[in-house]
């Protein structure tokens, strides 16, 4: 590839272009497919308002897989952002959403709902409905808290990242301890909503999902500047007038607004946000956060869209998501690892 301004761009612009028509194709494909056979035709007239021959049709449709498809996208370019930010603060290739415990924190939330309640109820295709979302955010974000807390006088980002790990394993042992207490009903609902679930976003609870995401993908639009100054050092970002605690605190806010919504809905789901920034960073060939950030969106929408679409695909069920998202992580980040002297990942 080569290294002038105007043919870089010119690269990037097609490889966005070509991502786009992609997690298009993906989006549209996750409306005609799924684990009930309906007639392409049908498809199409119950999304321009028509009536369906089969009355059920029309419920999977408006109900279960437009929701769903809209929130692969979302959640997928959630994560996959969360990722980047994080690897490109701690300057670590491996480092992901979970690394700062804040997932962790939103399944300590749902844990505290299930032992308090019996209001976990898988049946009903959502577990604890708004109770478990509700815990699940306000664990995220509990934990999200206490990061940004300790990140006002921790200055370094490698302490920073231990702490947040640390913070991760108190919250897993409370949770350890919470399961002990709980009935055994309570603790198969607890590891089903742990394995992941994009259909647990109904269309009414999708304008709060979606605004969630939005604003933590506004926010790491505006700190694109700064994260390319920060691949270079901190002191030179600092030269060039970057705040870097303030930077940081936006990062980690961002970070926690992303990974807080879609798990609170969706469950923890893995590997998306740990891999896909490396897919975005071999596909473009450059960590300048202008391209690489809206390329790293986009894989992570289209990744997360195919996963979900593979999981549809058995007519007796629905496959957990995370025990689709590792067949393309975990690959990716085996790559990275064996060949991580041979790429260059945080110069632009």
């Amino acid at each position: 590839m080569s290294n002038t301004p105007a043919t870089y761009r010119h690269n990037s612009g097609l490889l966005i272009a070509i991502l786009a028509l992609l997690v298009a194709g993906l989006w549209v494909a996750n409306l005609f497919v799924g684990s009930v056979s309906i007639p392409s035709q049908e498809v199409w007239r119950i999304l321009w308002g028509g009536d369906a021959s089969v009355e059920s049709w029309q419920y999977i449709i408006l109900e279960s897989r437009l929701p769903q498809a809209v929130t692969a996208l979302l959640a997928g370019a959630a994560l996959a952002v969360a990722g980047l930010l994080l690897q490109t603060v701690f300057n670590n290739p491996l480092a992901g959403p979970s690394i700062l415990g804040i997932d962790t924190g939103a399944s300590l939330g749902v844990a505290v709902v299930m032992l308090a309640s019996n209001m976990l109820n898988l049946a009903n295709g959502m577990p604890g409905g708004i109770a478990a979302v509700g815990g699940a955010f306000v664990g995220a974000t509990a934990i999200m808290a206490v990061i940004l807390f300790f990140s006002t006088f921790v200055r370094d980002n490698l302490m920073l990242l231990i702490i947040g790990i640390m913070v991760g394993y108190l919250a897993s042992s409370l949770i350890s301890l919470l399961n002990f207490f709980a009935t055994s009903q309570q603790v198969h609902a607890y590891t089903m909503w742990g394995l992941g679930n994009l259909g647990n976003v109904t269309l009414q609870q999708l304008p709060l999902f979606a605004s969630l995401s939005l604003a933590g993908l506004f926010i790491s639009v505006l700190l694109v500047k700064p994260l390319n100054a920060m691949l270079l050092g901190t002191r030179y970002a600092e030269n060039l007038g970057i705040d870097i605690r303030t930077t940081r605190n936006l990062l980690l806010l961002s970070t926690g607004l992303l990974t807080a919504a879609v798990t609170a809905y969706c469950g923890p789901v893995a590997f998306i946000g740990l891999s896909v920034p490396h897919i975005a960073r071999l596909l473009l060939r450059s960590s300048n956060h202008n391209s690489l950030l809206p390329v790293t969106m986009l894989c992570g929408a289209a990744v997360l869209l195919l996963c979900n679409l593979i999981s549809t695909l058995p007519s007796d069920g629905i496959i957990p998501i995370n025990a689709v998202t590792p067949i393309i992580g975990a690959p990716v980040i085996i790559y990275v690892i064996v060949n991580q002297r041979k790429i260059n990942y945080f110069n632009g």
